[in-house]
């Protein structure tokens, strides 16, 4: 030992300290950070190559709450848009208003579910779909502030060829 560390009082330096310090040193593991069990052969998240692909990885965004994930899903010059039934018009926005918002829902929502239902119709080719699908959406704010939504997406979905993932271009929110 150095001589400095001789001069620190014994009751000054913690069990914890000591603990962590012994496992530091006989251990190349981060112990705060567990690792992953790589025994399973199916993995969460998927590479998008499918359809069904891209609605597992939407659906493990949104329980995560992975922004990350989620702008992976969306196309650059992806579009939403929804009916305000209000003023009887449609609103629509970008992928970075759509970015923000999301984010948004993510950090104010305690737990957020999507169950993706049927696919009502699926249109296209092997470079452009259109797919409508039903779904549901259980919004958690606080155990008193929960919100249920039933609705469809309306969505299209593009790659520049085969080997590439879908994204998604453009959502219509058919939500009432």
């Amino acid at each position: 030992m150095s001589a400095d560390f001789k001069k620190i009082p014994v009751k000054k330096i913690s069990s914890a300290f000591i603990f962590l310090l012994l496992i530091s040193i006989y251990s190349c593991d981060n112990i705060f950070s567990p690792k992953l069990d790589s025994s399973g052969t199916a993995s969460i998240l998927t590479d998008q190559k499918t359809i069904d692909g891209v609605f597992q990885n939407f659906q493990y965004a949104y329980t995560f709450k992975d922004t990350t994930v989620y702008g992976n899903l969306l196309d650059e010059k992806f579009v939403f848009i929804y009916r305000d039934y209000n003023s009887g018009f449609d609103i629509s926005w970008d992928r970075p208003t759509e970015m923000r918002t999301t984010n948004g829902l993510f950090q104010n929502a305690q737990k957020l579910e999507v169950i993706w239902n049927n696919i009502i119709f699926e249109g296209g080719d092997s470079l452009v779909k259109n797919v409508k699908r039903s779904f549901n959406l259980t919004i958690t704010f606080n155990p008193s502030d929960v919100i249920r939504l039933n609705g469809f997406a309306d969505m299209n979905l593009i790659r520049t060829s085969t080997n590439d993932v879908w994204k998604i271009i453009r959502w219509r929110d058919e939500t009432f």
